[in-house]
């Protein structure tokens, strides 16, 4: 077990499909860690199955937060998040234990890494609603142009689907007069009172697609369409910026007779491949991130990530 590595957070990433659960709770059964979530759709309830969400058998005891807070029809912020977790993190380090942050939303580890202030960038109502009366008379795809006009990096990185972040990182740019990709940059934000540590897994591209296609399919065995049913079943209508999520849309599609089945799920595993592209376009951005082939036995990865922090634990 790993000794007074000091004001010390362990950030786990990359895309989706490559692990990160069950190295993340190996790794912190290793190092007395504990899990701060930071994946934009755990944040939900009754979201299980299309989230990959780890069960409580999976998470072997390690403590997690940061999943199961919010309603499905609740709005959610990269703000809110930012604020919990710098609740959590110096509360884990109190204990005497290890914070790991550990998911595939950039943003979400971003706010947390580089430090930028969300909040303090306002809110325009008026703006907000002038830009919700142009995606309705021209589609969200006219709101995704825009945004990538004046902010091309955060266009890259947001679905033209995803009107609710569009139209933040445009109401950003209003606000502000610079993107929202700017905010985001390490040296325009208060530095962090932690020494960061971060790896991101990754491999073959044609490997990471067949883990992607299998996870689907997965995911159909296990009640995907049962569990997007029972949420329309609930009165959560398909608009809702967690029904947008991966697998509830396309599986939504389909229950309202929009699309067949296969094809629901062929869009779904291709909607998923794309995500994985743009996370890894997003993280190999940070040149602090440490990547490992997950091609490696999982065994290899933990003693790799425990070495790496050997160096700074005097009492490993």
């Amino acid at each position: 077990m790993l000794k007074n590595i000091g004001q010390t957070l362990l950030v786990i990433t990359g895309p989706t499909a490559t692990g990160k659960t069950a190295l993340s709770v190996e790794l912190a059964r290793r190092i007395n860690g504990e899990i701060i979530s930071a994946d934009s759709m755990l944040i939900y309830k009754y979201m299980d199955i299309g989230t990959a969400k780890p069960t409580l058998e999976e998470r072997q005891g390690v403590p997690h937060y940061m999943i199961d807070i919010i309603e499905p029809d609740q709005e959610y912020s990269v703000a809110l998040y930012q604020q919990e977790v710098e609740k959590i993190i110096p509360a884990i380090l109190a204990r005497g234990r290890v914070p790991m942050l550990v998911g595939g939303t950039g943003l979400y580890i971003r706010s947390v890494v580089a430090g930028f202030h969300c909040s303090q960038i306002g809110k325009d109502e008026a703006f907000r609603q002038e830009m919700q009366q142009l995606a309705r008379e021209n589609g969200n795809i006219y709101l995704h142009e825009m945004l990538a006009r004046v902010d091309p990096p955060t266009a890259n990185r947001l679905h033209p689907n995803d009107q609710k972040r569009v139209i933040r990182a445009l109401e950003v740019y209003h606000l502000s007069g610079k993107p929202f990709s700017w905010h985001n940059q390490p040296q325009n934000n208060r530095a962090t009172p932690y020494r960061i540590l971060q790896w991101g897994l990754t491999l073959d591209r044609e490997l990471l697609y067949q883990r992607i296609n299998r996870r689907v399919d997965e995911m159909l065995q296990k009640g995907l369409v049962q569990e997007v049913r029972w949420l329309l079943e609930q009165g959560y209508s398909p608009t809702l910026t967690s029904m947008q999520g991966l697998g509830y849309k396309e599986i939504a599609a389909y229950l309202n007779g929009q699309i067949s089945l296969p094809l629901a799920v062929e869009t779904l595993k291709r909607n998923t491949r794309r995500f994985a592209k743009r996370q890894l376009t997003w993280f190999r951005r940070d040149p602090a991130i440490k990547w490992l082939d997950v091609n490696s036995e999982p065994e290899t990865l933990v003693l790799q990530i425990t070495r790496d922090l050997a160096g700074l634990s005097p009492g490993m």
